[in-house]
């Protein structure tokens, strides 16, 4: 007998949170193949309608995903909390991964959030890498790239990390910077000198 390949989630990412309330719904419509009501009175019932169905009808869970959620109001919370009370709470058609900065758990922490803090079932706190996974992660997408040849110097692998204290985001942003810089000198590798650049480039900003 074949195993079922159907997916048992849906995914609905959210990459920006600057959508305010209604942007959270028209999200979930649209990802959910509806299209969205233009009042939010009929919106917020619209999207939650839209997740019940696709976990009942269609055997899939919903997932949404807030990326940069430490940038969410509290109004915004609320809705999401709002979006996850379904059936007295026997039951949710709806997981949520909120993503972002510490301080989105603190915003969580206060006392207007606490039937929201108390939903949350999983919290993890991702500590910022050491300077052997900072080298690791590097290769690891230089790998995905198609590189697999030395692309950084040791030297400047130790000055992105300890400019951006091992969190991958501005990992991330520093090496793209350093790689920009050496090209900009027609250089085959990034060297501690491409990455003084790149953190000037970076701090200026």
């Amino acid at each position: 007998m074949t195993p079922s390949t159907t997916p048992r989630h849906t995914v609905i990412y959210l990459p920006n949170p600057a959508v305010g309330v209604a942007g959270i719904h028209q999200a979930i419509v649209t990802r959910l193949g509806g299209v969205p009501k233009p009042h939010r009175s009929t919106l917020i019932p619209q999207a939650a309608d839209a997740l019940a169905t696709e976990h009942a009808e269609r055997g899939r869970v919903p997932v949404l995903v807030i990326d940069e959620a430490h940038l969410l109001d509290h109004e915004q919370l609320e809705a999401v909390r709002m979006l996850t009370n379904h059936d007295m709470d026997s039951t949710s058609p709806l997981a949520c991964l909120l993503v972002g900065q510490p301080t989105l758990r603190r915003n969580i922490k206060l006392g207007m959030l606490a039937a929201l803090d108390q939903r949350i079932a999983i919290r993890y706190n991702m500590p910022p890498m050491t300077s052997e996974e900072t080298t690791s992660y590097l290769a690891h997408h230089l790998a995905l790239a198609g590189r697999s040849d030395t692309l950084f110097s040791d030297d400047a692998i130790t000055l992105i990390h300890d400019t951006t204290r091992g969190y991958p985001r501005a990992v991330n942003n520093l090496a793209v910077q350093a790689l920009l810089s050496a090209y900009a000198d027609n250089k085959s590798i990034v060297d501690e000198a491409s990455a003084r650049a790149a953190v000037a480039e970076v701090t200026q900003e």
